[in-house]
């Protein structure tokens, strides 16, 4: 499977009350992560094609992060698609080592011209699982 990662660093805006990044940061971090994994990996055509909207999210909360504090992000796709979704993984790792969050999101796949559902095209998933 392709897996793609990044590096993000807790910003002052991203914390809460307790002092650490909020459940709503950490859910826009999985999309910000995951369309960069899609931009990154698809070609240009199929981005203008295409667009995944999210149709679940299952997020394990492992420890919290600071302000000032990075964790490397990383997301891959475990098992082909069913139609038009597939399942995201995502982990959120601190610097030591211990995971912070890992998440497990269903996507599905919208053609732009007509709004509708396609199923995943075999060309896109071949791409995502090597």
């Amino acid at each position: 499977m392709t897996r793609y990662r990044t590096t993000i660093t807790a910003r002052p805006e991203d914390i809460d009350e307790l002092g650490h990044v909020n459940n709503a940061v950490w859910v826009k971090w999985i999309q910000d992560v995951s369309v960069g994994h899609w931009r990154d990996t698809a070609p240009k055509d199929d981005i203008d094609r295409y667009i995944w909207v999210v149709t679940r999210h299952e997020i394990d909360y492992r420890g919290n992060v600071a302000a000032g504090e990075a964790v490397t992000a990383e997301t891959w796709i475990p098992e082909p698609p069913r139609g038009a979704r597939f399942d995201r993984c995502l982990r959120f790792t601190g610097a030591d080592g211990k995971v912070r969050v890992e998440a497990r999101s269903t996507w599905a796949i919208i053609d732009r011209t007509t709004g509708r559902l396609v199923r995943v095209p075999p060309h896109l998933a071949a791409m995502f699982m090597t």
